[in-house]
Protein backbone atom coordinates (compact mmCIF):
# COMPACT_ATOMS: atom_id res chain seq x y z
CA UNK A 1 0.00 0.00 0.00
CA UNK A 2 1.27 3.47 -0.91
CA UNK A 3 1.80 6.14 1.73
CA UNK A 4 -0.52 8.54 -0.14
CA UNK A 5 -3.31 5.96 0.05
CA UNK A 6 -2.82 5.56 3.79
CA UNK A 7 -2.86 9.32 4.35
CA UNK A 8 -5.98 9.72 2.21
CA UNK A 9 -7.82 7.09 4.27
CA UNK A 10 -6.76 8.76 7.53
CA UNK A 11 -7.90 12.13 6.23
CA UNK A 12 -11.34 10.76 5.36
CA UNK A 13 -11.78 8.96 8.68
CA UNK A 14 -14.10 10.45 11.30
CA UNK A 15 -13.15 9.46 14.84
CA UNK A 16 -15.72 7.88 17.11
CA UNK A 17 -15.74 5.45 20.03
CA UNK A 18 -13.68 2.40 19.07
CA UNK A 19 -15.98 -0.56 18.47
CA UNK A 20 -19.15 1.53 18.66
CA UNK A 21 -20.29 0.25 15.27
CA UNK A 22 -21.15 -3.00 17.06
CA UNK A 23 -23.11 -1.25 19.81
CA UNK A 24 -26.90 -0.85 19.90
CA UNK A 25 -28.09 2.74 20.23
CA UNK A 26 -30.92 3.66 22.59
CA UNK A 27 -32.49 6.98 23.52
CA UNK A 28 -34.69 7.88 26.48
CA UNK A 29 -36.61 10.94 27.63
CA UNK A 30 -36.67 12.24 31.19
CA UNK A 31 -40.17 13.82 31.14
CA UNK A 32 -40.95 16.87 33.23
CA UNK A 33 -44.50 17.90 34.10
CA UNK A 34 -45.67 21.15 35.66
CA UNK A 35 -48.21 20.52 38.45
CA UNK A 36 -49.84 22.81 41.00
CA UNK A 37 -47.29 21.85 43.65
CA UNK A 38 -44.30 22.27 41.32
CA UNK A 39 -42.37 20.31 38.72
CA UNK A 40 -42.66 16.51 38.70
CA UNK A 41 -40.68 13.79 36.96
CA UNK A 42 -42.74 11.17 35.15
CA UNK A 43 -41.83 7.48 35.28
CA UNK A 44 -43.15 4.33 33.68
CA UNK A 45 -43.45 0.89 35.21
CA UNK A 46 -42.80 -1.61 32.45
CA UNK A 47 -45.56 -4.04 31.56
CA UNK A 48 -45.30 -7.43 33.21
CA UNK A 49 -45.82 -8.99 29.78
CA UNK A 50 -42.52 -7.66 28.42
CA UNK A 51 -39.68 -10.13 27.94
CA UNK A 52 -36.96 -7.78 29.19
CA UNK A 53 -37.10 -6.18 32.65
CA UNK A 54 -40.84 -6.64 33.26
CA UNK A 55 -42.22 -4.51 36.07
CA UNK A 56 -39.13 -2.31 36.38
CA UNK A 57 -39.30 1.48 36.57
CA UNK A 58 -37.89 3.43 33.64
CA UNK A 59 -38.18 6.49 31.43
CA UNK A 60 -39.87 6.33 28.02
CA UNK A 61 -37.38 5.23 25.39
CA UNK A 62 -36.04 2.47 23.26
CA UNK A 63 -33.78 1.36 20.46
CA UNK A 64 -32.93 3.67 17.59
CA UNK A 65 -34.64 2.70 14.33
CA UNK A 66 -33.51 3.37 10.76
CA UNK A 67 -36.48 5.74 10.39
CA UNK A 68 -35.13 8.02 13.14
CA UNK A 69 -33.12 11.01 11.94
CA UNK A 70 -31.10 11.18 15.16
CA UNK A 71 -31.11 10.14 18.81
CA UNK A 72 -33.45 12.97 19.78
CA UNK A 73 -36.06 11.80 17.29
CA UNK A 74 -35.77 8.30 18.78
CA UNK A 75 -36.49 9.60 22.29
CA UNK A 76 -39.50 11.58 21.07
CA UNK A 77 -40.88 8.74 18.92
CA UNK A 78 -40.62 6.24 21.76
CA UNK A 79 -42.33 8.66 24.17
CA UNK A 80 -45.16 9.21 21.66
CA UNK A 81 -45.60 5.44 21.25
CA UNK A 82 -45.44 4.58 24.96
CA UNK A 83 -47.46 7.46 26.40
CA UNK A 84 -49.90 7.90 23.51
CA UNK A 85 -49.10 11.58 23.16
CA UNK A 86 -49.11 13.83 20.11
CA UNK A 87 -45.56 14.73 19.12
CA UNK A 88 -46.27 18.45 19.57
CA UNK A 89 -46.97 17.90 23.28
CA UNK A 90 -43.33 16.96 23.88
CA UNK A 91 -41.42 20.24 24.00
CA UNK A 92 -38.09 21.77 25.03
CA UNK A 93 -36.14 18.55 24.51
CA UNK A 94 -32.46 18.93 25.42
CA UNK A 95 -29.62 16.37 25.49
CA UNK A 96 -27.94 15.10 28.64
CA UNK A 97 -24.60 13.24 28.61
CA UNK A 98 -24.71 9.97 26.69
CA UNK A 99 -23.45 6.72 28.20
CA UNK A 100 -21.53 3.70 26.92
CA UNK A 101 -22.56 0.70 29.00
CA UNK A 102 -20.60 -2.54 29.61
CA UNK A 103 -23.37 -4.34 27.72
CA UNK A 104 -22.59 -3.03 24.20
CA UNK A 105 -25.20 -0.28 24.42
CA UNK A 106 -24.94 3.45 23.85
CA UNK A 107 -27.69 5.32 25.67
CA UNK A 108 -28.60 8.89 24.73
CA UNK A 109 -30.75 10.58 27.42
CA UNK A 110 -32.76 13.74 26.89
CA UNK A 111 -34.87 15.89 29.20
CA UNK A 112 -38.08 17.46 27.98
CA UNK A 113 -41.46 18.83 28.97
CA UNK A 114 -44.82 17.07 28.63
CA UNK A 115 -46.99 20.08 27.82
CA UNK A 116 -50.40 18.43 28.21
CA UNK A 117 -50.13 15.50 30.65
CA UNK A 118 -53.92 15.07 30.65
CA UNK A 119 -53.57 13.63 27.15
CA UNK A 120 -51.34 10.77 28.31
CA UNK A 121 -52.80 7.40 27.34
CA UNK A 122 -50.19 4.70 28.09
CA UNK A 123 -49.72 1.82 25.66
CA UNK A 124 -50.69 -1.23 27.78
CA UNK A 125 -48.47 -3.59 25.78
CA UNK A 126 -45.41 -1.70 27.02
CA UNK A 127 -46.48 0.33 30.05
CA UNK A 128 -48.09 -1.19 33.13
CA UNK A 129 -48.33 2.02 35.11
CA UNK A 130 -47.20 5.64 35.14
CA UNK A 131 -46.53 7.84 38.15
CA UNK A 132 -44.82 11.11 38.97
CA UNK A 133 -42.45 12.21 41.72
CA UNK A 134 -41.85 15.83 42.73
CA UNK A 135 -38.53 17.04 41.38
CA UNK A 136 -37.87 18.61 44.79
CA UNK A 137 -37.75 15.12 46.31
CA UNK A 138 -34.74 14.16 44.21
CA UNK A 139 -33.05 17.49 44.87
CA UNK A 140 -33.40 16.85 48.60
CA UNK A 141 -32.54 13.14 48.61
CA UNK A 142 -29.23 11.88 47.28
CA UNK A 143 -29.18 8.46 45.63
CA UNK A 144 -27.81 5.41 47.38
CA UNK A 145 -24.75 4.17 45.47
CA UNK A 146 -23.53 0.58 45.51
CA UNK A 147 -20.56 -0.95 43.71
CA UNK A 148 -20.45 -4.14 41.69
CA UNK A 149 -17.51 -5.79 39.93
CA UNK A 150 -17.45 -7.97 36.84
CA UNK A 151 -15.53 -11.20 37.13
CA UNK A 152 -13.01 -11.99 34.36
CA UNK A 153 -13.50 -15.49 32.93
CA UNK A 154 -11.48 -16.16 29.75
CA UNK A 155 -12.88 -18.84 27.46
CA UNK A 156 -11.43 -22.37 27.72
CA UNK A 157 -9.16 -22.07 24.69
CA UNK A 158 -7.74 -18.67 25.68
CA UNK A 159 -4.03 -18.54 24.65
CA UNK A 160 -2.47 -17.97 28.08
CA UNK A 161 0.90 -19.04 26.65
CA UNK A 162 0.96 -15.84 24.56
CA UNK A 163 0.72 -13.40 27.47
CA UNK A 164 3.17 -12.59 30.24
CA UNK A 165 1.96 -14.19 33.46
CA UNK A 166 -0.03 -16.89 31.70
CA UNK A 167 -2.92 -18.25 33.77
CA UNK A 168 -1.76 -16.02 36.64
CA UNK A 169 -2.11 -12.84 34.59
CA UNK A 170 -3.27 -9.98 36.81
CA UNK A 171 -6.48 -8.96 35.07
CA UNK A 172 -7.83 -5.51 35.77
CA UNK A 173 -11.35 -5.92 37.10
CA UNK A 174 -14.10 -3.70 35.79
CA UNK A 175 -16.34 -2.02 38.32
CA UNK A 176 -19.66 -0.26 38.02
CA UNK A 177 -21.76 1.95 40.24
CA UNK A 178 -25.45 1.22 40.67
CA UNK A 179 -27.69 4.09 41.78
CA UNK A 180 -30.88 3.69 43.81
CA UNK A 181 -33.67 6.11 44.74
CA UNK A 182 -36.51 5.08 47.04
CA UNK A 183 -39.80 6.94 46.89
CA UNK A 184 -42.72 5.59 48.90
CA UNK A 185 -43.12 2.00 47.66
CA UNK A 186 -41.17 2.62 44.43
CA UNK A 187 -37.53 1.75 43.76
CA UNK A 188 -35.84 3.61 40.91
CA UNK A 189 -32.47 2.13 40.08
CA UNK A 190 -29.98 1.25 37.34
CA UNK A 191 -29.57 3.42 34.25
CA UNK A 192 -32.79 5.28 35.03
CA UNK A 193 -31.46 6.35 38.44
CA UNK A 194 -28.06 7.22 36.96
CA UNK A 195 -29.63 9.44 34.30
CA UNK A 196 -31.81 11.06 36.95
CA UNK A 197 -28.81 11.77 39.20
CA UNK A 198 -26.92 13.26 36.26
CA UNK A 199 -29.90 15.50 35.46
CA UNK A 200 -30.02 16.71 39.05
CA UNK A 201 -26.28 17.47 38.93
CA UNK A 202 -26.81 19.63 35.85
CA UNK A 203 -29.71 21.69 37.20
CA UNK A 204 -28.08 22.21 40.57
Amino acid sequence: MELDTILAKLKDHTSTILGSNKYSKYAVLLPLIQKEDGIHVLFEKRSLNLRRQPGEICFPGGRMDSCDTDEKSTAIRETVEELGLPKEDITEVFPLDFMVTPFEMMVYPFAGIIANPDKICPNPSEVGEIFTVPLAYFMNHKPEIYHIEFKVEPEKNFPFDLIIGGVNYNWRTRGMEEYFYRYEDKVIWGLTARILAHFIEIIE
